[in-house]
């Protein structure tokens, strides 16, 4: 195979003048254009029909209900379709996705059609461009192309035999005429074959040419197929959606999302709920009045993260009443701060930043409270409303600073930087009167309420009354300590049980006297307990609203006298038992060390002469005690 193309390039650089070694050589200047350009058609017919068929959602080659089946946009409807079975029959969202389902089998029949069409008009015609009629043209052009090489290789065999003939002239060589006669034959047979696939080749490029137009409105077809689609689906689309919102408008109640509440601009909140103070200032402020005023560290202490987004989720809703979070002042005050916090302009304008600060810059308190009159003058009308609502309420809290803990400067510094702040900019001087601007805040938010009552003249009705402080339960409950008896200590009697009787005696004598006292005091005999134990103080009676301590009863002056173990009856006691040796306590902390030696023994008590009585055993039989082992302590007790 190898040796075959050498030899054929051999031939074809042999080749003298007049001799055709290409197709483009027969073919005339009007048709070189067209002999290059069948190639990149078929190309680019073949890359545009494979990509577009793999844009098409429905199987290729099927009727619309099949294909409809296979659309994307069919399941999505079939879905919703599915979903309104367990909805309710009034529900505003049944309603939604039932014209959403019929929206979108629309728009599933509109690209079904779409496909169809599209497949018909621009898919078949370039697949059939692509795979037969280019392709046959090609074939021509390489039909035409072998039979010039083959001619090319006769000429130059019959012009080689020819030389050879002339140069054997006096000798005799056998059967060259009838060579040369065979090699023009097949010159005559190749030219005739050429010519007449030359013809055939010149007749499909000149069809090719005139085909030109035809294999552009594939193209155009596809563009305006899609334009249509789009057109007629966009259509739907508004249909849908105008029917959908004259609906909603119709039937569904206004509802306020929580982005129309936080972060959005005062006037612009105030125009969708239609009211002139805040909807989370007003709703904050008669929460903490009724519940918040004791309220120790309001605005200073955090409450939990979870309380404060379910409070500002309520508020974001609409929500007037928080009732639910009646225990939680700390998560209400979070959420009026982080309502002043997020708007987009502060309570006080950034506009007006620089009139505060030379305000309270002043020292003379008149001239000063005059200065912020004024400044207050310049304020919209909504923001001077909210923010005289809002100093009004912070002076009534600040009444209560004995209880809260917030005097005036403690609340202007946790809710100064929330009210007024400076619009940056990007200025870098701008950026360093930010960082110095929070203590002159502090002092604006701090003057404003400690002469409230001067700059905001007149009452603010916040619509409930204040919470009225509960005066200690203690106040109101006698204490046990007052009906008990005072005793000297001369007049102690010598043990406890004597105590105990002392106590309900005077007890039973004085219940006469206090019978028209609400409390009452049961004459049981009292428990007398250890010294070193606390629950020596006692508790109320029940019917006591709250549970007070009962003082200790006092310890004897003498301690009771030690009964010794095994003496007999009528036997003084021993030295020894009088005074006994205290025995080395353990160490409570650190490690346990076994001692090297036993414990000592108690000492035996002495036994008397005296006849056993009747029944008793013999005491010289009885067992002596057994010895501990070395790692128990011996108890005192046995």
């Amino acid at each position: 195979m190898l040796q075959r193309q050498i030899n054929r390039m051999r031939q074809l650089a042999n080749h003298g003048p007049g001799r055709s070694n290409d197709v483009t050589d027969l073919l005339p200047e009007e048709l070189l254009l067209a002999d290059q350009q069948v190639e990149v058609v078929k190309r680019a017919a073949h890359l545009v029909g494979k990509r577009l068929a793999s844009c098409m959602q429905g199987p290729l080659s099927s009727d619309m209900e099949k294909r409809l089946r296979k659309l994307a946009l069919m399941s999505l409807s079939m879905a919703m379709a599915d979903c309104l079975k367990d909805m309710e029959s009034e529900s505003s969202l049944r309603r939604t996705l039932e014209m959403g389902c019929c929206a979108e089998g629309s728009l599933a029949q509109s690209l079904a059609e779409f496909e169809i069409n599209m497949e018909r008009d621009v898919l078949v015609p370039l697949n059939k461009l692509s795979e037969e009629d280019l392709p046959a043209i090609l074939k021509h052009r390489k039909q035409l192309q072998k039979l010039l090489t083959d001619l090319n290789n006769v000429k130059t065999r019959l012009s080689q035999a020819q030389k050879n003939m002339s140069a054997a002239q006096g000798g005799s060589i056998i059967g060259t005429p009838a060579k040369l006669e065979s090699l023009k034959e097949e010159e005559e047979e190749l030219r005739r074959r050429v010519e007449q696939s030359k013809d055939d080749y010149l007749c499909d490029l000149y069809h090719f040419g005139t085909k030109e137009n035809e294999y552009k409105n594939y193209f155009i077809r596809l563009l305006e197929l899609q334009a249509e689609y789009h057109r007629k689906s966009l259509a739907q689309l508004t249909d849908a959606l105008g029917e959908l919102r004259d609906t909603m408008k119709e039937s569904a109640p206004a509802h306020q999302s929580p982005a129309e509440v936080y972060g959005v601009p005062l006037a612009t909140h105030l125009d969708r709920f239609g009211c002139e103070i805040a909807a989370p200032i007003s709703a904050c402020v008669r929460m903490l009045l009724i519940h918040g005023m004791q309220e120790e560290g309001l605005f200073r202490l955090a409450a939990g993260a979870s309380i404060l987004k379910k409070l500002k989720a309520s508020l974001g809703a609409g929500a007037r009443d928080l009732a639910e979070f009646i225990n939680e002042p700390h998560a209400v005050a979070g959420a009026l701060k982080s309502y002043l916090r997020e708007l987009p302009e502060p309570l006080m304008t950034s506009e007006l930043f620089d009139d505060w600060m030379r305000a309270a810059s002043i020292k003379e308190p008149e001239k000063r409270q005059e200065s912020f009159r004024e400044v207050c003058a310049k304020l919209p009308p909504e923001n001077y409303n909210n923010l005289r609502f809002l100093i009004k309420f912070l002076a009534k809290l600040g009444e209560h600073q004995e209880v809260n803990k917030m005097t005036p400067s403690n609340i202007a510094i946790v809710l100064g930087p929330n009210l007024l702040w400076a619009k940056s900019d990007g200025d870098p001087s701008m950026l360093d009167m930010a960082s110095a601007s929070p203590i002159l805040v502090v002092s604006v938010v701090e003057g404003l309420i400690s002469c409230s009552a001067e700059v905001f003249p007149g009452d603010v009705d916040f619509g409930v009354t204040e919470e009225s402080p509960v005066s200690p339960p203690e106040a109101s409950t006698p204490q046990i300590s007052s009906t008990l008896p005072k005793m000297d200590s001369a007049n102690l009697p010598s043990s406890p049980t004597s105590l105990s009787s002392t106590i309900n005696t005077e007890i039973d004598d004085e219940a006469p006297n206090d019978a028209q006292e609400p409390l009452a005091i049961k004459a049981a005999p009292l428990k007398m307990l250890p010294p070193s134990d606390e629950s020596t103080q006692g508790e109320a009676s029940p019917s006591m609203a709250r549970k007070v301590k009962r003082p200790a009863p006092l310890r004897p002056s003498m301690p009771p006298p030690i009964q010794p173990r095994g003496s007999m009856i009528g036997e003084p006691p021993s030295d020894e038992l009088q005074n006994p040796r205290p025995v080395p306590r353990r160490n409570i902390g650190g490690s346990l060390k076994v001692p090297n030696q036993p414990p000592p023994q108690p000492p035996a008590p002495k036994v008397a002469n005296v006849k056993p009585e009747a029944g008793d055993g013999d005491p010289s039989r009885k067992t002596p005690p057994r010895p501990l082992p070395r790692n128990r302590i011996q108890s005192t007790d046995n």
